[in-house]
């Protein structure tokens, strides 16, 4: 194991005293081939991103250790969530309240199809279980048209039927962050579904690949170029802050350790993966961290040779 701290503070000296900082506060990021976590249940698999990382709420700038303190700004981007990890999303985070009128929420692909299931809390626990359809709202939100709804193994005539107009109100009414009702459709806003770090983004394309549900955020086709074996998170302009460091006119580069996979990096353990990697200073002062996967950390793992420019 590496430790990063004396090559890391004389960058950030050095840094700090050669380069002005950009006007503004919102950097810029891209991203390739990473599986970013934002729990230890749930994360998205990131094939390509490109955005900014604007500071939230009353914070001036980003700051890793904080991440409230920032949101993501999507551009471009396809990014892959699977079914079992948005149950674990609904469950843990949008359906925890004790008074949440839905709990249990499953979801898988069958025939080209969603098929939720869970229980009706506020009735009762009555199961229940429909078969969506997935699309995108001219808002870019996505849409789950209900094709078929049961409860108690019985066929229910609609949604609203289903919820009964009470329940359905609640939800119309924003009661469930990030989910809304339309008729027998229900409305997901990934903005609000996931937990922070939070993102910004304009949900423009929607599929199923396997168990995967795949979003595509703006024209993620403009994102597919050459990199090589490289899985990359990529900083750049403005100031970024972790841990005791303040970047300015930010040049930073994270870099999986091993490419054979896609970069697991989660950023409540960011630390553990970046003491467990290396670093290296470019001439103008850049920095690229080589950092393990969190999924691998305590294992024994070659470094990748070489870095981008």
């Amino acid at each position: 194991m590496i430790m990063l701290a004396p090559v890391m503070l004389a960058w950030a000296a050095a840094q700090n005293s050669s380069r002005p900082a950009r006007g503004g506060s919102t950097g810029q990021v891209q991203l390739h081939n990473g599986l970013y976590h934002f729990t230890d249940d749930m994360a998205v698999h990131i094939e390509d991103l490109r955005g900014a990382l604007v500071p939230a709420a009353n914070n001036s700038i980003p700051v890793f250790d904080d991440k409230n303190s920032f949101v993501l700004r999507i551009a471009d981007a396809e990014i892959a969530i699977s079914t079992t990890a948005m149950s674990n999303v609904l469950n843990s985070y949008i359906l925890a309240r004790s008074d949440s009128p839905l709990k249990d929420v499953s979801i898988r692909v069958e025939k080209s199809e969603l098929k939720i299931k869970g229980k009706l809390h506020s009735k009762g626990n009555i199961p229940f279980e429909m078969d969506a359809t997935a699309s995108v709202t001219p808002e870019g939100k996505i849409r789950l048209s209900a094709k078929s709804i049961k409860a108690l193994h019985l066929p229910v005539k609609g949604l609203m039927d289903l919820l009964g107009t009470n329940l359905a109100s609640l939800i119309k009414a924003g009661k469930l962050t990030g989910i809304q009702t339309e008729k027998d459709d229900l409305v997901l806003d990934p903005q609000q579904i996931l937990p922070p770090p939070h993102i910004e983004g304009k949900v423009t394309g929607i599929r199923l690949d396997g168990n995967d549900i795949v979003q595509s955020f703006g024209h993620p086709e403009k994102l597919k170029t050459h990199h090589g074996r490289q899985n990359y998170m990529r900083y750049e302009g403005n100031r970024l802050r972790f841990g005791k460091l303040t970047m300015r006119d930010t040049d930073l580069t994270l870099l999986d350790m091993n490419p054979n996979d896609p970069f697991d990096f989660y950023l409540e353990h960011y630390k553990d993966q970046l003491v467990a990697g290396y670093s290296k200073t470019t001439p103008s002062f850049g920095l690229r961290v080589y950092m393990r996967d969190f999924n691998k950390l305590g294992q024994s793992e070659q470094p990748a040779k070489g870095h981008p420019r």
